[in-house]
């Protein structure tokens, strides 16, 4: 499934988490990968796995939401790959475990800048390419939480709801190009930046939650963005998909 021979992917935030494990099955089926993060080591480790695999690995320290910055990268990338013919809009920061009073102006603002702003231009600076060849994949993560709420993290959430919006109106927007896009919502998934902000301890209180009783590994989010980005997916645009456990479950 999902042969992406000859496709060259960004991923944006693909030095740890679910945006490595992204990056490695798809350079698995093919694919050159463009490594992002401004995690400098990680993103470098990542680069040499995928080169290890014997694919090619341009990497970006950029911060996403550095317009100019990311611009400039997807264009050095291009020069150096290839068109960019998939983009995974990946790179997030942790949600507030906070009431409303605990959010200052600041963390709002890196909010939005990182997931808003990030996904909105990183898009923008691919798009020409794909409408030029008249083919594209583009997959924006967001949450689970963006469909459900949560008592604790309002910020977060209405930053990832946004990103919903944006999916389904590129969607509609890029479709004469055949480029499609879509989005991922994962539930709770064990990674690094969720260890770091409550532990196994937090995981295995969570997991009571969820009706297949754990948290996923982050390969389970991969596949269902890998098939987003595979021919197998081109008749589906506009899309949400949520990997998480039966913990969400929205109706139509």
């Amino acid at each position: 499934m999902g042969d992406l021979a000859g496709k060259v992917a960004l991923i944006t935030g693909s030095g740890r988490g679910m945006g490595r494990s992204h990056a490695l099955i798809m350079a698995g089926r093919g694919a050159d990968i463009v490594v992002h993060d401004v995690l400098k080591e990680e993103a470098d480790k990542t680069a040499e796995d995928v080169r290890a695999m014997g694919r090619c690995a341009f990497v970006s320290y950029a911060d996403v939401s550095d317009v100019a910055a990311m611009r400039e990268a997807v264009k050095e990338a291009e020069a150096e790959l290839g068109g960019i013919d998939i983009l995974v809009n990946n790179a997030g920061i942790g949600g507030e475990r906070t009431g409303i009073e605990g959010v200052d102006e600041a963390f709002f603002q890196r909010m939005y800048d990182v997931h808003v702003k990030g996904t909105f231009f990183a898009t923008q600076a691919v798009i020409p390419g794909m409408k030029e060849r008249g083919w594209g994949k583009i997959v924006n993560i967001s949450s689970m939480w963006a469909s459900t709420g949560h008592p604790t993290g309002a910020t977060y959430i209405a930053a990832k709801g946004a990103i919903l919006g944006l999916t389904k109106s590129w969607a509609l927007e890029f479709a004469p190009w055949n480029i499609t896009v879509n989005a991922v919502t994962p539930g709770g998934v064990i990674t690094q930046m969720v260890l770091e902000k409550g532990g196994m301890d937090y995981v295995r209180e969570a997991s009571k939650k969820v009706p297949l009783g754990r948290y996923a590994e982050v390969e389970e989010m991969s596949y269902p963005v890998v098939f987003l980005c595979s021919p197998e997916s081109d008749f589906i645009t506009g899309q949400v998909i949520g990997p998480n456990g039966g913990q969400s479950i929205v109706g139509i």
